[in-house]
């Protein structure tokens, strides 16, 4: 009987343990911040479900997003950040724009990954 529950036990804990993701590490974070920034700092607008906004908007909006995954612990990668926050619109599915004076207008999936392949180089 003792022996059951303790099988019982490390097969609860597995299951457990094998679900759950792992918070995302110092550097991702430093990484989603950076990216995150990286917009705000900039002169750029942002295009969401067919509306332009301001840097400080668009900041916002994604810091919003990040805080959710991170609750949801469905972020643990800049990448995945870009794919699931950054990309496109949760309620329409639409993907995000982002024009920067002198830019050719772009993906903000592009925009973002080509930052963060920058902060990565550096």
């Amino acid at each position: 009987m003792k022996i059951r529950l303790i099988l019982a036990m490390a097969i609860a804990q597995t299951a457990l343990t094998g679900s759950a993701t792992a918070a995302p590490s110092e550097a991702a974070r430093g990484e989603i911040e950076s990216l995150i920034g990286a917009l705000d700092g900039s002169t750029c607008r942002f295009q969401r479900n067919g509306s332009w906004h301001d840097a400080a908007e668009a900041r916002a909006h994604l810091q919003r997003k990040y805080d959710y995954l991170l609750k949801k612990d469905k972020v643990d990668t800049a990448e995945q950040f870009i794919e699931r926050a950054a990309s496109r619109s949760s309620m329409s599915g639409k993907p995000y724009r982002i024009a920067c004076p002198g830019q050719p207008e772009q993906t903000a999936a592009s925009w973002f990954g080509a930052r963060l392949q920058a902060l990565r180089t550096r």
